[in-house]
């Protein structure tokens, strides 16, 4: 690979997201486990990854699958232990990759220490570690703040006789992040992993963290609609996005910054001008907001491309963008744009200017399962069963090979497979040219080989109808990505005959190779890779 010295690897690599329960078991009790992601990084390593994200393996009673942490510093007891763990970031680094960790600043366990020293008493030294309040006149809750997964935010705790705030479970309360000693406490958290070697952090819902000092009511949002949750039904104007907020940051990223090279990611779902502002006063918050744009915009040609040119233009002087298509919270790729689509974008994802994230199984084109009403674990499910929330569908078990259970695991899987997994899996796809795996590896090794599409410059090209176009460009060496966002033919028109080329990586291999000039005609679902002759480098 070459690896542009100018640029840290978190900006010219890829980052890899493992749901640690989904992702390979490897003592049979149908749950993954750190030792399975282990056993399977020297695929990761073939597939071309740079980095591997875990999601939470913290002690947790598992209120939110891990979400709910009791304990920052250890490792629980499904996924393995402790010298497991040390043995897995050994490992990633033997193979050149980076490991980041799941950071969860915005909440504990009701089971935490901290939190049931809190609820202990009034006058308990950490009780202001937590947002306490007391009821209104009427005994109500403190205000109309509602919880993401369905209901009031706030809990009454019986024994002290107030309320707690929980901006998702009741069993994960809310830290105070106003106060010193709680801010201090997490850093502690962020230095003994760092000091452990890991690479970086992945923050969970870091636009939460702070809270209006006031406590005001959020207004009621008029675009509601009944298929939403009920979280939906005001805006949280108050609960979240606060200016304080990136005082926060800024300290986690000096925290960060005391060690070499080390990544801060912040999971933020926020329009763009308002997502841009987490990279911090002088690039002193975020390493990498996370832009979730392609997950929630309707896949069309010219919301997506005029969004990638608000983005790259509200970006602040030497802020790096990033690109996600997937995670644990969302439907994946495949079910939300089509299974013709998944490549094109594959394609979109792997060729924009910025850090690209994948999900486990995107690759494989793997699909959401439906899950039967009596396998519904998803709190945001369970809470809310006539809204389909459930985000179980998302969280399958790897599909490894044919064998039973996928490969995945020589017992029940905690969550089911899908029907098909004996056609859709890692060892059938490796054998199959024109598979989804071996495009996206195919793409992922040109593109990091590549400077141009990993570092490059990016230059957008006015189309018209679904298509999608723009050039990427470094050292003199340019490369134009067309994307074809509907079933139908269509033609990139003469007004851009000044482009010629070669086709080098295109979604049907069968294009590749062939001479490109003036239009550039493409059937539907189509997405092709052109590298432009030296004269139009310039």
């Amino acid at each position: 690979m070459k690896q542009d010295q100018n640029y840290l690897w978190w900006q010219s690599g890829i980052i890899y997201q493992v749901y640690p329960r989904s992702f390979q078991d490897s003592d049979g009790d149908g749950v993954g486990d750190l030792c399975g992601i282990i056993s399977r990084l020297d695929y990761l390593k073939w597939l071309g990854i740079t980095a591997v994200w875990v999601s939470p393996i913290y002690p947790s009673p598992m209120a939110d699958f891990g979400y709910d942490i009791s304990d920052y510093c250890g490792i629980h007891p499904l996924f393995g232990t402790m010298d497991d763990f040390d043995k897995l970031l050994k490992e990633v680094h033997k193979r050149d990759m980076k490991l980041i960790l799941d950071l969860v600043p915005n909440h504990t366990s009701h089971k935490h220490a901290w939190f049931e020293e809190s609820r202990s008493s009034k006058d308990s030294p950490k009780r202001d570690w937590y947002i306490w309040q007391d009821a209104q006149e009427d005994g109500s809750e403190p205000n109309n703040w509602l919880s993401v997964f369905g209901g009031s935010a706030w809990e009454w705790d019986k024994q002290t006789e107030q309320y707690y705030y929980h901006a998702f479970l009741k069993e994960q309360p809310d830290l105070n992040w106003r106060n010193p000693e709680v801010q201090q406490a997490m850093f502690d958290v962020m230095r003994f992993w760092l000091d452990k070697g890991v690479d970086g952090f992945r923050v969970d819902v870091m636009w939460h963290m702070i809270k209006d000092e006031k406590l005001r009511d959020n207004p009621a949002n008029p675009d509601y609609k009944a298929h939403q949750a009920t979280y939906e039904q005001l805006i949280p104007a108050y609960s979240t996005d606060q200016p304080e907020i990136h005082n926060i940051v800024a300290k986690m990223r000096e925290v960060t910054d005391a060690y070499e090279e080390r990544v801060l990611i912040g999971e933020i779902y926020l329009p763009v001008h308002r997502l841009v502002t987490y990279y911090g006063q002088n690039n002193n918050g975020a390493h990498l907001p996370f832009n979730f744009t392609l997950i929630t915009l309707d896949w069309d040609a010219r919301s997506i491309s005029s969004h990638v040119d608000e983005y790259e233009g509200a970006l602040p002087e030497g802020g790096w963008p990033n690109w996600v298509i997937g995670n644990h919270d969302q439907p994946r790729i495949t079910s939300r744009i089509g299974r013709e689509q998944a490549k094109v974008a594959a394609m979109l994802l792997l060729t924009l200017r910025g850090t690209p994230t994948l999900y486990y199984g995107d690759e494989l084109g793997m699909r959401d399962v439906p899950i039967p009403a009596d396998r519904i674990q998803d709190p945001q499910g369970l809470n809310m069963p006539d809204k389909d929330l459930s985000r179980d569908p998302a969280r399958t078990p790897m599909q490894w090979s044919e064998k039973d259970y996928a490969g995945f695991t020589t017992t029940e899987p905690w969550l089911p497979l899908p029907n098909n997994y004996q056609r859709v899996n890692v060892e059938v796809q490796k054998e199959d040219q024109y598979s989804m795996l071996s495009f996206y590896r195919r793409l992922i090794k040109l593109r990091q080989q590549e400077p141009a599409l990993h570092v490059g410059d990016y230059q957008p090209v006015i189309t018209s109808g679904p298509l999608v176009a723009y050039t990427r460009e470094k050292d003199g060496k340019k490369f134009m990505v067309v994307l074809n966002l509907s079933h139908k033919p269509c033609t990139l028109k003469e007004e851009h005959q000044h482009y010629t080329g070669k086709v080098v990586l295109a979604t049907d291999p069968e294009r590749e190779g062939e001479a490109v000039k003036g239009s550039f005609n493409l059937y539907g679902d189509e997405g092709i890779l052109v590298e432009l002759a030296k004269s139009m480098a310039y």
